[in-house]
């Protein structure tokens, strides 16, 4: 399979995730509100210091992004595996780590990037500095992503598996915790190796997941 049948299946998927996620706003919507809503109740149940508010503002949106982006690794591949699309995926002429890399930059850009994009203004509540805001930002527009692709690996594992949300959240959580303590601490050089080693690993182990989940 040459070159060119690769980008078209690749750019497919992703123009096919995105409309389905349109079609399903309501889920996109819960994961934005959700976010905004834990971020927006730690100022009001803690005390209103404003030194004490800028110290705590990275981990807070770091772990309300981390839980929002939980909220949507179960749909990631259930729809797909409930009406036997991901069967065909598996027997489609393309390598499957390239669909499903299409699937998680789908994921990103439908709900990682929404979420980074509006970092800022919840930052505003803990009376970050233009710069620290500019660094939180920065931070979560490459550590969210790696969030979303280790996401991947443990959706794949519990796909079918009755119970498998508990199952997904011990998985994934333990993983998280490097991209966690990196990001929040303003780490970028260790958030962007993180990065740049899940990008290259994660898609292929989803796909092995997936084949194993499927048979």
């Amino acid at each position: 399979m040459n070159r060119p049948s690769y980008i078209v299946m690749f750019r497919w998927v992703v123009w096919r995730e995105i409309v389905l996620a349109w079609r399903r706003k309501s889920d996109v919507l819960s994961t934005l509100a959700f976010f905004v809503i834990v971020v927006s109740l730690f100022p009001l149940g803690m005390d209103p210091d404003s030194r004490v508010l800028r110290t705590i503002a990275p981990g807070v949106v770091w772990v309300s992004a981390l839980l929002a982006s939980m909220l949507a690794l179960g749909r990631l591949f259930a729809s797909d595996y409930a009406d036997g699309t991901l069967e065909q995926m598996l027997i489609a002429p393309q390598p499957l780590g390239l669909i499903v890399a299409g699937k998680l930059l789908a994921q990103w850009l439908v709900t990682g990037l929404p979420l980074v994009l509006i970092s800022p203004l919840l930052g505003l509540q803990f009376g970050l500095s233009t710069e620290g805001t500019r660094l939180m930002a920065v931070s979560l527009f490459a550590g969210v992503p790696a969030l979303t692709l280790i996401g991947a690996i443990g959706a794949a594992l519990t796909l079918g598996i009755r119970g498998g949300g508990v199952l997904l959240a011990l998985i994934v959580l333990p993983l998280c915790i490097p991209v966690l303590v990196f990001g929040a601490g303003g780490n970028m050089a260790l958030v962007g190796a993180v990065l740049a080693l899940t990008v290259v690993f994660a898609p292929w182990a989803a796909a092995s997941a997936l084949r194993v989940a499927v048979e």
